[in-house]
């Protein structure tokens, strides 16, 4: 597991033959109610895929740095993934890496706790929200290039503090991510 304090990213050393892509995992606030994230981590690294775990608070730096690393050749393929408060950031983040001139292929929200809309580039932008609880669709702007899929979860159990936790959840954020980071 990664521990951190908040705003302190942790980074995965890729792989030898691992993927080219790295994936940017924001955590909601003070890093105690998005651990499943670590988990979601952890099962990226055991494929050979680049992780950064952080706090939503630090967004802005991690996205000088993901475009520093996109326009340096060291990562080809970005993707995003924020939980709670963690996803209620990722448009910003989206928008700034595309004034960065860095794309971004791939960013899931998990249950973002308040309205956001997305404008720049994103290839797509996958936003898992429970529509009786906490969670907000994403609305797109006309500034939006790239495909938005807001999905009301429907899965018994699952509300906003563990929506990164289940097993089901994991799965799918997983599965759009190895499409994204193995595509030939």
């Amino acid at each position: 597991m990664m521990l951190l304090s908040i705003g302190t990213p942790v980074e995965a050393a890729p792989l030898a033959q691992g993927s080219t892509a790295h994936v940017y995992l924001l955590r909601g606030v003070l890093n105690i109610f998005s651990m499943g994230l670590d988990d979601i981590a952890a099962k990226l690294e055991a494929q050979g895929i680049p992780v950064t775990v952080t706090n939503y608070l630090g967004w802005a730096s991690l996205a000088e740095q993901a475009a520093a690393d996109y326009k340096s050749g060291k990562v080809k393929t970005i993707i995003l993934v924020g939980h709670s408060s963690g996803a209620t950031v990722l448009p910003d983040m989206v928008a700034r890496l595309d004034q960065l001139g860095a794309p971004v292929k791939l960013a899931i929200g998990l249950d973002s706790v308040f309205r956001t809309s997305l404008h720049g580039r994103v290839g797509r932008y996958i936003n898992f929200y429970i529509a009786n609880g906490n969670g907000e669709p994403v609305k797109p702007t006309a500034g939006l290039h790239g495909k938005l899929e807001n999905v009301n979860v429907n899965v018994p159990g699952v509300g906003h503090l563990n929506i990164e936790k289940n097993e089901i959840m994991q799965r799918k954020v997983i599965s759009a991510i190895d499409a994204v980071a193995f595509a030939r």
